[in-house]
């Protein structure tokens, strides 16, 4: 029988960091329209923000960045679109418990049937079956169930690796990483090293896909960070709207597991 290390006193902190989240976000924010909440820019820590991009810019430019490219220098198309439908799928049961918590009834219906029919017919998700069926995938997650339930951004964020983000969308990649079922069963069964390589894989996915929007993005920006700001909060008010961020105002900012 496995080891049970997910126990009341995570789900205790998962209560804490939400209540967390709903209060300093209600502080921070003063308007009563989602809609306008959603495309706020409350960055009072601008100037450490500034520095911290200019941190990540750097380790990005040295590292990820080169690998990405020779991902998709080195890899097969195939090979990447098989490797990013993979991922997808393993992220079905924190897309699915996102949507049971917004109330989205017809979404947790289809991601569902994506986990089902991808899982048993495309040979563990590694074809997007689904997809081809009329079913697309629809990213959700913990930061976009605090929008649905009226929470704000609170206060924008530069993370160190991890980017932009804010309080909200900060606290919800914690509730996701707690809550993740497939994270739970890897450290139950010793098997920590295939999440850490997960989460390495899907780095690098995201990277790759967004090497074009993130060079058009450094090159026609006269102010780099404003439109990295612009265009992360762009994405996520689209996200929580249910609309495809790829046709915003703005280009799709990589989110970092």
């Amino acid at each position: 029988m496995l080891s049970v290390r997910f126990d009341f006193a995570v789900l205790a902190r998962l209560s804490v960091i939400a209540l967390m989240a709903i209060t300093l976000s209600a502080c921070s924010t003063t308007t009563s329209s989602t809609d306008t909440a959603e495309n706020a820019v409350y960055d009072p820590l601008e100037s450490s923000n500034r520095f911290m991009l200019k941190v990540n810019e750097g380790v990005d430019k040295v590292a990820l960045e080169p690998i990405a490219r020779g991902y998709r220098k080195f890899t097969p198309e195939a090979f990447r679109v098989v490797m990013r439908n993979f991922l997808r799928n393993l992220k079905s049961p924190v897309v699915i418990g996102n949507q049971i918590l917004q109330g989205d009834l017809e979404g947790t219906a289809n991601s569902t049937l994506r986990m089902v029919v991808n899982t048993l017919a495309g040979f563990g998700g590694i074809l997007d079956l689904a997809s081809d069926g009329g079913v697309p995938y629809e990213p959700e997650d913990f930061g976009q169930t605090l929008a649905v339930w009226g929470v704000g951004h609170g206060p924008y964020f530069v993370l160190p690796l991890l980017g932009p983000s804010s309080l909200r969308d900060s606290i919800g990649t914690m509730v996701d990483s707690y809550a993740d079922p497939v994270r739970m069963y890897l450290f139950n069964t010793d098997r920590e090293e295939w999440h850490y390589g997960r989460v390495v894989a899907s780095a690098v996915d995201q990277r790759e896909e967004l090497l074009d929007v993130i060079d058009d993005l450094r090159r026609n920006s006269f102010d780099y960070y404003a439109a990295l700001r612009s265009a992360y909060i762009q994405r996520r008010a689209a996200l929580v709207q249910d609309l495809d961020p790829t046709t915003s105002s703005g280009p799709a900012i990589p989110e970092y597991e």
